[in-house]
């Protein structure tokens, strides 16, 4: 079993009410003659007259043993919006160098702010991940990305949880030094912060990650050997409810040094295979997961990088990076695929979200989801990314899609639509609306001479 990218290019069309349905008819086109199923997909660039893509695929003999990966584009309509509570996605997506929330947990302070102006934020590794740290707020849920895509489709709920089981598996590593630094992390997390950790299993053979950067300059990567991953899964099948993964990853080895010597301009190159990683893992067991990487050797562990630019520097003091992801996973809600389900109160669906918060240009699934469920999508200008798409052009209802320069005016206009104010009504200048005259009667007999004299 294997995991890998694929670039994928297709004409746009003009005024295409449903770019879901296409996308997906595209990219099952192109992957099917190769024997690849889509698990992530993401525009790149859509500024010319086509849509670039780069798809996270994978490659198996036994696609039965993988059916949600097959599911990844299903689409479930919601019928309304529960307006009881004013839930909101927050999405910063890994590797695409957001200048906010691209590198440790940086995004942190922005998450806090945002959720001071919704009932629930709910948000994914990327952004609260900080190695050592770990600040989400109260009524913050820690959800992977591809159970996030899955929500906004309508094909999963989340139920909110008072703590998790956690199944942790650490990679064998030729230094013990490392696997004994991340059993402490554990031993910490259980002693502190209380978390109940079902095993810990050191995984031997391991699997082997490799990053690499896209043409788009997208950290994604490949994955080979996880089907020893699973096999562990299955074999601890019901002792757990979550699942947290420390491997090594294989990059070249000027990365560690270049990636703070050029203070932000690098796209973190271990994000993006990470997030392969652990979409594979909750599509395939649907339960929530989380990675972290692990040093290869105590020399690349004791190079001294310097004062480090201070977006990067919860990685710069960090030997495990793992107690992140222990507390992201420590309450993480239990994902729902019974969609009976779905009306219980606990239960959060689809239907249950009220807006969706991005970086701009960014054109995914979740993206595409929100336009076709009719959910308010926000996109902050300032944090740039890699991603070329306007987001203007796709075919919003009136009102859907808002543009704002940055967070702080994000969390002014998700304080708006919670009360229910028109966020151009705080604003200058302000449009005066006049009356038009509409004559129905001479309308109806240019229209239609014969129902006039039906009528009359």
């Amino acid at each position: 079993m294997r995991f890998l990218e694929r670039e994928l290019s297709f004409p746009k069309i003009q005024d295409n009410r449903d770019l879901l349905s296409y996308i997906e008819e595209q990219t099952s086109s192109h992957l099917s003659k190769e024997g690849l199923l889509p698990i992530r997909i993401s525009v790149t660039d859509s500024s010319g007259s086509y849509y670039n893509c780069e798809v996270g695929a994978l490659r198996t003999e036994d696609t039965s043993s993988f059916e949600e990966a097959k599911l990844v584009f299903k689409f479930r309509k919601r019928r309304f919006e529960n307006t009881k509570y004013f839930n909101v996605v927050f999405l910063i997506p890994t590797g695409i160098g957001c200048e906010i929330g691209g590198h440790a947990g940086d995004a942190t302070p922005v998450a806090r702010l945002l959720s001071s102006s919704c009932d629930n934020l709910i948000t994914h590794p990327n952004v609260f991940n900080a190695s050592d740290l770990n600040e989400m707020p109260e009524n913050s849920l820690y959800v992977e990305g591809s159970t996030i895509c899955r929500l906004m489709m309508g094909t999963v709920g989340l139920q909110p949880v008072r703590s998790n089981r956690i199944l942790v598996i650490i990679d064998k590593n030729e230094h013990e030094v490392f696997e004994n630094a991340a059993v402490n992390s554990v031993n910490a997390a259980r002693a502190v912060l209380g978390i109940t950790c079902s095993d810990v299993v050191k995984l031997d053979p391991s699997i082997t990650m490799e990053s690499r950067y896209s043409s788009s300059e997208r950290a994604v990567g490949t994955i080979d050997g996880i089907d020893n991953l699973f096999s562990v899964l299955k074999r601890y099948e019901g002792t757990y409810d979550a699942v947290a993964i420390s491997t090594t990853i294989d990059v070249p080895r000027e990365y560690h040094t270049e990636y703070f010597r050029r203070r932000g301009e690098m796209v973190n190159p271990w994000g993006g295979v990470e997030a392969m990683l652990t979409h594979a893992v909750s599509y395939k067991l649907n339960i929530p997961s989380a990675h972290s990487p692990m040093f290869e050797s105590p020399k690349v562990a004791h190079e001294d990088p310097g004062v480090v630019e201070a977006r990067m520097s919860a990685e710069a003091v960090s030997t495990t990076f793992f107690h992140c992801v222990l507390k992201g996973l420590h309450k993480s809600p239990k994902i729902i695929t019974d969609q009976a389900a779905f009306h219980y109160d606990d239960i959060i669906s689809a239907k249950d979200i009220s807006c969706l918060v991005i970086p701009d240009g960014c054109l995914g699934l979740p993206t595409l989801a929100a336009l076709k469920q009719g959910i308010k999508v926000v996109a902050v200008k300032e944090n740039k990314n890699l991603m070329r798409n306007d987001l203007n052009e796709l075919p919003w209802n009136t009102e859907q899609f808002i543009r704002v320069e940055n967070y702080l005016e994000a969390a002014g206009v998700l304080s708006s639509i919670k009360q229910g104010i028109n966020p151009q009504s705080v604003r200058r200048p302000f449009k005066t609306l006049n009356f038009e005259t509409s004559d129905i009667p001479r309308y109806i007999e240019r229209q239609s001479p014969s129902l006039k004299r039906v009528n009359g």
